[in-house]
């Protein structure tokens, strides 16, 4: 989620944030990691190579989600590939005095067969879109209610993270201490607020002992889990884990949160065109919701239960720019050098990069610097095709690394990219073929997927088609 669109949150000698922070003068500049086998240094380049014992290579077998499309994985990918956008206008609540008044608002949502009824009126929206994501990915993975006896459940967790957590209990506790006093504010307050229930709900209702938590790191949010999940499988901490991203933050206050930091596209007139990430014209990001989640585990363990392998996540890393609240670095050191580990912990050369699937977000400066930071990384970008999965269905927020995970390994799957659309005048600087507003057939050899959050959080996943 980083590049707001106004410079007032950048430093400047009398910003209040940094009135505290020391000035350390005797610093050396940061320097990325250098892989081994792209140091323009090394006399002997080495080959990379990938993960091949069994119990820690880690596998795709099942993938769930509740989006602006709907909570079936096939209809969802069919909706990106006509170019269909999600995005209305809100009616939720009135948001009539709103700059922005536009998002990819779910409607319909309905949680039967996956929660009971007297908990789905109680639950934030972050937690129903949580569980029904997660329950739907083990159904896809053949561990449905009654095929789970398959597994040793103290061996399978659950790291489903969100940005923002259960916005709407916790704004509506907020009202009711306001307007009524502490009474009338609801024993789930805390509990349906914290960033950690998701995960906690999941797992109490389908019995994973594993590991258990959360990650909020802003909209780099899911990455982080998929990375911190599959090196739970590595390390021999788990044989299976549902991971992803959830988020519910379409809501008077959330809307008018990111209204403030001015982050937000103000194209009411025509909301379906307003996401439209590389475009000259483009002037915010889109608010959108819902969850993507993956049902990742050992090859070992997956080949043990007949597993449906759907594809094979390769590796992943995460860092930090350490530059500024919401901006990304100028120089793009973060983002090009969490690709460059990324591809290392993956066994993977630039050369055999072929898709990327961008963060991408529609703001005037973060579009940009993703994409210089990945030319520093990809010398020739002719072979790479790059598209956006958020010019249809709006930024998710915490949820985006999940919904945009699953859309990656669609298209490996599928062999068709999605075109990122609303693509009216592209910027010249990106040099690469964006899929710009119709669908396009490219075998994908490897893919990875960017989300980078406030806070300077970057994260970068690495999927292919499993190979045995």
């Amino acid at each position: 989620m980083q590049a707001i669109q106004s410079s007032s949150l950048r430093p400047s000698p009398v910003d209040p944030f940094l009135k505290t922070i020391p000035q350390f003068t005797n610093v050396k500049p940061l320097r990325p990691k250098r892989t081994p086998f792209i140091s323009a240094s090394s006399t002997t380049v080495s080959a990379p190579t990938r993960e091949k014992d069994p119990k820690k290579r880690v596998v795709i077998t099942g993938m769930g989600l509740v989006s602006v499309f709907g909570n079936d994985v096939d209809a969802y990918y069919d909706k990106l590939l006509a170019g269909e956008s999600g995005v209305t206008l809100i009616d939720r609540f009135d948001a009539s005095k709103f700059p922005t008044r536009f998002g990819g608002q779910i409607r319909g949502f309905k949680a039967d067969g996956y929660i009971d009824g007297k908990n789905d009126r109680r639950l934030d929206d972050c937690l129903r879109y949580c569980i029904v994501a997660g329950k739907k990915a083990l159904e896809n993975a053949d561990l449905g209610s009654d095929r789970d006896k398959k597994i040793d459940k103290e061996r399978a967790g659950v790291l489903v993270g969100t940005g923002m957590g259960g916005l709407t209990v916790f704004s509506d506790g907020v009202q009711a201490l306001i307007e009524k006093g502490h009474r009338k504010i609801t024993p789930f307050f805390i509990p349906y607020a914290i960033t950690n229930m998701g995960s906690a709900l999941l797992a109490i209702d389908v019995g994973f002992m594993g590991p258990n938590y959360s990650i909020s790191t802003a909209c780099a949010t899911s990455n982080y889990c998929f990375y911190a999940a599959a090196n739970h499988i590595r390390r021999g901490e788990a044989d299976l884990m549902i991971a992803g991203g959830t988020e519910a933050a379409i809501i008077p206050i959330g809307l008018g949160g990111f209204v403030a930091c001015r982050a937000l596209s103000q194209r009411n007139d025509d909301p379906q065109t307003a996401s439209r990430p590389w475009d000259k014209d483009r002037d915010g990001f889109v608010m959108g919701e819902g969850a993507g989640v993956l049902v990742m585990e050992s090859l070992e363990h997956a080949i043990k239960r007949g597993a449906p392998i759907i594809a094979e996540y390769l590796g992943g890393a995460v860092n930090c720019d350490a530059h500024h609240m919401t901006d990304p670095r100028a120089d793009g050191l973060g983002v090009s050098s969490c690709i460059l580990s990324s591809l290392e912990d993956a066994g993977v050369s630039p050369e055999e990069v072929n898709y990327i699937n961008a963060h991408a977000t529609s703001t005037i400066v973060g579009d940009l610097a993703e994409v210089n930071a990945i030319k520093k990384v990809f010398k020739n970008t002719s072979e790479i095709k790059m598209n956006a999965t958020k010019s249809m269905i709006g930024h998710c927020l915490g949820a985006a690394g999940g919904l945009e995970a699953i859309a990656t390994v669609k298209a490996i799957k599928t062999g068709w990219l999605h075109p990122s659309i609303n693509q009216f005048n592209t910027e010249p600087s990106v040099e690469f073929d964006t899929v710009p507003n119709k669908k396009q057939q490219h075998e994908i050899n490897v893919a990875i997927s960017n989300s980078f959050g406030f806070g300077g959080h970057n994260s970068v996943v690495v999927f292919s088609d499993f190979k045995p």
